[in-house]
C-alpha cells in the first residue's frame, strides 16, 4: 500500500469518505492557533485552485469551497457574515466595485 501525504485541513466529512472507499486516513484534530493559520493556508489553496479552473463547473466548485472558508474563518474570529456583508457594501460605497473591469498598469 502506497502513502500520499497532504497534511491540510479538510473537510468534515472526509475521513468517512476515504474509509468508505477502503483506504484509511491519518487524521488529528488541530489546536485553535494551528486551525487558524490552516484555514489561511486552505484558503490560498482554494484561491490557487481558482485561478486554475478552466470550466465554469469547476469555478463553481471553487467559490463554493472559497464561500465556505469564508463563512469558517468568520466564525472562528467570531465575525458575523452580517458583518462581514455589511463591510463588503460599505468597501462598495467608498471604492467601488469591479463592474468596469479597470485594471491600473501604474502610477506616476
Amino acid at each position: 500500500m502506497s502513502r500520499k501525504i497532504y497534511n491540510k485541513l479538510i473537510r468534515d466529512k472526509i475521513p468517512e469518505i476515504i474509509k468508505s472507499k477502503g483506504k484509511v486516513p491519518k487524521v488529528s484534530v488541530l489546536t485553535e492557533e494551528k486551525y487558524r493559520k490552516a484555514l489561511k493556508e486552505k484558503m490560498g489553496e482554494e484561491a490557487k485552485e481558482l485561478l486554475e479552473a478552466k470550466t465554469n463547473n469547476d469555478i463553481l466548485n471553487e467559490l463554493a469551497d472559497i464561500q465556505e472558508l469564508i463563512k469558517a474563518i468568520a466564525k472562528n474570529h467570531r465575525i458575523t457574515i452580517k458583518a462581514v456583508e455589511n463591510k463588503r457594501k460599505k468597501k462598495k460605497r467608498e471604492r467601488g466595485s469591479f463592474k468596469k473591469k479597470i485594471f491600473l498598469k501604474y502610477v506616476d
